[in-house]
């Protein structure tokens, strides 16, 4: 993961079971994009679990900031779907229900069709090399030791594929809808972090996008977004059930 340029860290210090002593301090002049980035990798991590609360007292100690700076930081993530605020019980990481899991899988083929039919209907073929640069830039940390970069590889990706329909919508819908995946993603990390079998769901998947077939990549994406969240709640109620 590449760090906000200027920033460093200090030793982790101690702290109480609150999320917040997973946590890195931050000290640099992009102190809220430090605490967002922090903030950021303890969910991808698992060092912060859905549902998890957050105080800006304890974050602020553990990062080396201002309440402020935390408290805008929060606030943005918050607006962008990683954290939640509930009624008397604070700031929470976001935790998505199996019903929501489903949503924005289904919803998501819908949008990535969308882009597709733009980017296919592009004569030129640029719209296409973009998004195949986006899955070059993919294969390169597909791999990678850093969970967070294989995390960020794969957003880019996905990115890539909204950003080459040129859709000034689906670029505006991309933060919410990035917060979201993470959440989502982190879930399938916690169940089943296997790196091997991202790159081939994701190596079959641009393979049929090549082929220029709506109908093969409607497939597809479903294959890879739907099928894959049902997968997912599959192994969250089997890990969830009683042992005998």
């Amino acid at each position: 993961m590449t760090k906000p340029k200027g920033l460093t860290r200090a030793p982790a210090q101690p702290g109480p079971r609150d999320g917040s002593a997973a946590l890195l301090p931050v000290a640099s002049i992009s102190r809220r994009e430090g605490v967002i980035a922090e903030i950021k990798r303890a969910i991808v991590l698992g060092s912060l679990q859905p549902g998890e609360k957050l105080t800006e007292v304890q974050l602020a100690t553990s990062l080396n900031v201002s309440r402020p700076t935390v408290r805008e930081a929060l606030n943005q993530l918050s607006q962008e779907g990683l954290l939640v605020q509930e009624p008397y019980r604070g700031l929470r990481v976001a935790h998505l229900s199996e019903a929501a899991l489903l949503d924005i899988a289904e919803v998501r083929v819908a949008i990535d069709m969308q882009a597709m039919t733009a980017i296919l209907s592009d004569p030129t073929g640029e719209r296409l090399e973009r998004v195949m640069q986006g899955w070059r830039d993919f294969e390169r940390f597909a791999f990678d030791p850093d969970p967070v970069v294989q995390h960020e590889a794969h957003l880019r990706f996905h990115r890539s594929i909204w950003a080459a329909s040129d859709n000034y919508l689906l670029l505006k819908l991309w933060p919410v809808t990035e917060a979201h995946i993470t959440i989502a993603l982190a879930q399938d990390q916690f169940t089943r972090s296997d790196p091997e079998r991202a790159y081939a769901v994701h190596s079959e998947l641009i393979a049929t996008i090549q082929t220029r077939d709506l109908e093969k990549i409607r497939a597809a994406f479903v294959a890879h977004t739907v099928d894959s969240a049902k997968e997912l709640i599959a192994l969250m109620q089997e890990a969830a059930a009683p042992t005998a």
